[in-house]
């Protein structure tokens, strides 16, 4: 089984993470999803979301896109070892992840030596954010 595993926000959610979901989900047999944290989303876009992290995360397994939906890490170094403790096949990023921790994650991932594709999702949506979109 080919295990996919991508992190975000997911915010507002909208076509545009509807359809990135559905790009995730071809690259493997099973999707989990990490909704971060609302402080290291605070950490990485210097607001907090408008819905906490429990609700993100509630909201998007009533999507039905991914296998499993995981809301626990609170920082990117636990994020790191969370991709340890999965052990994905492949890692799928946002089109707009341009933080640190990509970087970060290519380092880790070339120091552990894990076998994981990187791959950094299009556009999609035209490129809309959460951030624009009103509540």
């Amino acid at each position: 089984m080919k295990k996919v595993l991508c992190f975000g926000t997911f915010d507002i959610l909208h076509k545009g993470h509807e359809e990135f979901l559905k790009d995730a989900k071809t690259h493997g047999d099973f999707l989990i999803v990490n909704v971060v944290s609302d402080k290291l989303v605070y950490e990485n876009k210097g607001r907090y979301p408008k819905n906490n992290q429990e609700t993100r995360a509630i909201n998007l397994r009533k999507l039905g896109l991914a296998d499993r939906i995981i809301a626990v890490s609170d920082n990117e170094e636990q994020n790191l070892k969370l991709i340890r403790k999965i052990n994905p096949n492949i890692i799928v990023i946002g089109y707009d992840q341009e933080s640190d921790f990509i970087r970060k994650l290519k380092e880790f991932l070339k120091k552990d030596e894990l076998k994981v594709e990187y791959y950094k999702s299009k556009e999609f949506a035209g490129g809309i954010h959460s951030s624009l979109i009103k509540k």
